[in-house]
């Protein structure tokens, strides 16, 4: 256990380094706000469906994988779904505003930013295509549930717009490609290749630079932010492995489903919090708050689930 614990704190370290520069970048002004915004265009337009994309060009063409991509995109449905009908009954005393981001917060995780480079590193190709299948999952909700609930207002939500979610529609591709037994040429892939290849620094960078923005202090003495990651880097990955492994998931499956469901908090939090019109310094704060607890929690967690 205790060896396991090591291992993937080596790996949560190696991620937080690389936070580490994306906060220096951003305190030393190397990177402004609209180049975050824009390295993050480049993660959710390009580096994220190339990685899906290379997962599935690498997977065989077997039964066991095919029934493997179904019980992770159960699994990842179930976590969501419990989830959601937990918090509906939470932060009731909550103005709307705190409680709808508050929610949302302990919803969704940082599954793509933070999850698919750590599964890369613990799981290699299987992880990371087990993990885009739980990203396929969370862009589907996120984009319905969670733009409906966020908004307030049912009616803007439209089936264009889950339809064309740059994370769903990179997804498609990839499940398409494999299904269909179509095998890009190497002179498509190695471009994909390289592209995939961004998915692990450049959103640390992001993360780092939000960081360097965020007043850590103001977000620490705010109670309402220790509830939301006791639930968040805690209790919804404890509860989501232990439903698993009783429901008899185990292997590369259990271990990356639970690396997704332990992230911190989604940094779609914020981009709909400002969208909508939010507490969005809450948002930033349970983003920053959580990423920086996760290099503990993360470890702990997902070495258990490597023991099971």
């Amino acid at each position: 256990m205790i060896g396991n614990i090591l291992i993937v704190a080596a790996q949560v370290a190696i991620l937080f380094i690389l936070i580490a520069v994306g906060f220096i970048c951003g305190k030393t002004k190397l990177i402004a706000e609209s180049g975050a915004k824009y390295l993050t265009d480049v993660v959710l337009y390009l580096a994220t469906p190339c990685v899906m994309i290379q997962a599935f060009q690498k997977a065989e063409f077997t039964p066991e994988i095919i029934l493997n991509l179904g019980v992770a995109a159960v699994c990842a449905v179930l976590i969501h779904i419990l989830t959601i009908l937990v918090v509906r009954l939470m932060f009731k005393k909550q103005s709307e505003n705190r409680r709808k981001v508050m929610r949302f917060a302990v919803i969704f995780s940082n599954c793509g930013f933070m999850s698919l480079p750590l599964q890369q590193a613990l799981l290699g190709d299987s992880g990371v295509l087990y993990g885009s299948v739980f990203v396929a999952v969370f862009n589907i909700i996120v984009w319905s549930y969670g733009f409906a609930d966020m908004s307030g207002d049912k009616k803007c939500l439209t089936l264009k717009k889950i339809i064309l979610n740059p994370g769903l529609l990179g997804a498609f591709a990839a499940v398409l490609f494999f299904f269909l037994r179509i095998h890009l040429p190497e002179i498509l892939m190695s471009p994909v290749g390289y592209l995939a290849g961004l998915n692990t620094p450049v959103p640390m960078l992001v993360i780092g630079y939000h960081l360097s923005q965020a007043d850590l202090l103001k977000s620490l003495r705010d109670k309402g932010i220790y509830a939301v990651a006791f639930m968040r880097l805690a209790l919804v990955p404890c509860v989501s492995l232990l439903i698993m492994s009783l429901c008899g998931v185990s292997g590369d499956i259990l271990v990356s489903c639970t690396i997704a469901a332990s992230a911190p908090v989604a940094a779609t939090t914020t981009m709909f919090a400002t969208k909508f019109d939010r507490d969005v310094d809450l948002s930033v704060g349970l983003v920053s708050v959580t990423t920086i607890f996760s290099i503990i929690t993360m470890p702990v967690i997902i070495a258990l689930s490597q023991t099971i």
